[in-house]
């Protein structure tokens, strides 16, 4: 009918559309106002769209929408913010209805945390707890606390939010919301969110904290006396959070982990974390924060928290492990795609603790067992999270190698050398030494990182393959990389080896990380570092000049040597043959000159790296016969599939 009339139809805001519009709304109206910054942004969309043109929709937004001689301009924190160019906005409400259906309406502003611009979104970690994850947290603690919780426990979440993690509570009067904004507060109040909730503006982890770590509430004078009152007299507690999960570095640099979640610079730097000076990498977790304050503040809480799941397993949290005295109650993993703005693929578990930081006895976090849902919060199964003695973790398993004196180019990948100009690693060699590993971290996260150089590591986490401990350096290659990462065994840990290992074991392992393409090791001539002009030399290729038909000498035939005597499994020997083949090929012809400089091919002791590449060049320019890398693949792949189950077989990590 409209259409018929020749009415304008106009796109409705709804949940589905909100950060569309939201963006949209940005580039043609928010763009255009004078001096705004870029965190308010949110507050005076909302007071558009929740504006019919005559009324606002809801009273006591943070923003207001006014009519100043005809033209539209906002009220925001008593100052008055105008319209450099009116087009935008007339554009932009000729294609949007407002306001939105009356239905959507306290939904939408409940969204406030993921219009947040993302820098300032991912400095404060204010993620959005997805409802249907929500209501899975309440099914938890009714089945953990029992079905009189929201009865019997005073809850206390002091990083609310908009406050959605408390929607689904039926008892309002027990709940105390704090939030390090105070906007949040403001969005609460209009959408009458929790209304019989007590809520309050409070910085958790700076406010009330003394010069010595005490607990003072007169300092700030904003916890409610009802809540003090509480603490003070030990009542049931439930501290119920999603808290940041921003990281930082202790020195300033920034780090990002894995799992793509990123680290900020500057966001660990609370008066919790001075207070931590002895819980070393826990203290740039400002959710450890978070909890390190509860154990000081609330000893015997029941603790019900969304986080990473760092603090159980990771063996760099072992020192506040050691600390932290609680026991599991029950919790579940659920994917992190299920959130808004998180990036990579990891699991957020939600999990259960009973505190009791005034008892003497320690109570060890050993394994935890949880259940498992999927992006869209469906159960599939369980997962068990060990944590084991940093004694049994795969990464103590070979002795380092000592640097000597003899100088080595550091290297950021199999012939490029490294562009820092800070901390660099990598530049001294060692006795016997034929190569080095990339080997950071202890867990799959870091898995994907595994590498071997012909020269040495430009950053921390490396360490020296030699002649004596080769047979170890393949196992640990092979293990970290053959078993592919998922989102639920990001966490999980490589073990040292708890059954015998057998020789076919071992060449396995060797033939597997010589044609892996994460071997990187290479021979180049003249590459250039710190005023100097460098060689680097091959130690990893398992044939003779005369099986590969090369046109000259190479300078080591250590691997030839190493593999004389071992008797290799079927599954071995075909990736041998397989790769003979491939290295063949690669010496049938002569590579043009732009291959011959991006690869470094000045030496005839050329690497799996090299050879690999420069077929595949070779295949894309059309000016060579083709080179097929297919059976080399599925040989490749036969032996990849036979290694994988005696990763769990031999103990290296745990199902």
């Amino acid at each position: 009918n409209a259409i018929k009339k020749g009415d304008i139809i106009r796109t409705p805001i709804t949940p589905d559309n909100l950060k569309q519009v939201f963006d949209k709304w940005v580039a043609m109206i928010g763009n255009e106002i004078e001096g705004v910054k870029d965190e308010e942004y949110a507050l005076l969309f909302f007071a558009d769209i929740m504006h019919d043109g005559t009324v606002s929709t809801h009273d006591n937004l943070p923003a207001e929408l006014l009519h100043k001689d005809g033209s539209p301009v906002f009220f925001l924190n008593g100052k008055v913010y105008k319209l450099g160019n009116k087009e935008g906005y007339r554009q932009f409400w000729a294609i949007y209805h407002k306001p939105p259906k009356a239905e959507y309406r306290n939904y939408l502003l409940e969204r406030r945390d993921s219009l947040i611009p993302i820098d300032e979104r991912s400095f404060k970690g204010a993620y959005y707890t997805p409802l249907n994850v929500v209501d899975k947290s309440y099914d938890k603690l009714a089945e953990t606390l029992g079905n009189n919780w929201q009865k019997n426990y005073i809850v206390w979440d002091m990083c609310c939010g908009v406050g959605n993690l408390e929607v689904k509570h039926s008892n309002p009067r027990n709940i105390y919301m704090s939030t390090l904004d105070n906007a949040d507060v403001d969005v609460m109040k209009a959408t009458k969110t929790c209304v019989a909730a007590t809520r309050f503006q409070y910085d958790y982890l700076n406010d009330d904290i003394d010069d010595f770590g005490n607990i003072d509430y007169s300092l700030a004078e904003k916890v409610p006396q009802g809540l003090r009152q509480a603490i003070a007299e030990g009542k049931k507690i439930l501290v119920l959070i999603n808290p940041p999960y921003a990281e930082a570095t202790n020195n300033d640099n920034l780090v990002v982990s894995q799992d793509s979640s990123e680290s900020k610079k500057g966001v660990s730097k609370t008066r919790v974390a001075k207070l931590m000076d002895k819980q070393g990498y826990a203290a740039r977790e400002l959710f450890v924060q978070f909890l390190v304050r509860i154990a000081k503040e609330i000893p015997t809480a029941t603790i019900a928290i969304f986080s990473k799941l760092k603090y159980v397993n990771a063996p760099n949290f072992d020192i506040f492990r050691k600390d932290w005295h609680a026991k599991y109650l029950g919790g579940f993993v659920v994917h992190s795609k299920s959130f808004d703005g998180l990036k990579g693929n990891f699991p957020i578990g939600f999990l259960i603790w009973k505190t009791d930081l005034l008892t003497s006895s320690r109570i060890d976090i050993t394994e935890i067992n949880t259940e498992v849902l999927d992006k869209n919060a469906k159960p599939i199964g369980e997962k068990l999270f060990s944590n084991l003695p940093n004694v049994q973790l795969l990464s103590n398993w070979i002795k380092r190698t000592r640097a000597n004196d003899e100088d080595a180019i550091p290297l950021k990948n199999a012939v490029s050398p490294t562009t820092s100009v800070k901390d660099v690693r990598g530049t001294k060699w060692a006795d016997g030494a034929i190569a080095s590993m990339i080997c950071p971290g202890n867990d799959l996260q870091h898995s994907n990182l595994t590498a071997l150089l012909s020269s040495g590591y430009c950053s921390a986490g490396g360490f020296f393959v030699t002649d004596k401990n080769l047979w170890q350096s393949a196992i640990v290659f092979t293990v970290r990389r053959v078993i592919k990462q998922t989102w639920l065994n990001d966490r999980d840990q490589f073990l040292i080896p708890t059954e015998p290992l057998t020789d076919a074991f071992k060449n396995d392992c060797l033939l597997w990380m010589l044609f892996n393409g994460s071997n990187l090791t290479a021979s180049a001539n003249d590459l250039e570092w710190n005023d100097r002009k460098w060689n680097i030399v091959n130690h990893f290729i398992p044939f003779t000049e005369e099986e590969v038909g090369a046109n000259d000498r190479f300078e080591s035939d250590f691997m030839v040597q190493y593999l004389k005597d071992k008797k290799l499994s079927k599954e071995a020997n075909a990736v041998l043959a397989a790769g003979k083949k491939l290295w063949q090929a690669y010496f049938a012809y002569t590579d043009v000159r732009a291959v011959r400089d991006e690869l470094k091919l000045n030496r005839p002791d050329v690497g799996w790296y090299q050879v690999r590449n420069a077929l595949k060049k070779r295949n894309e320019s059309g000016d060579f016969v083709p080179v097929s890398f297919k059976p080399f693949e599925e040989a490749y792949k036969t032996l990849t599939e036979k290694l994988q189950p005696m990763v769990y077989e031999l103990g290296f990590l745990k199902v």
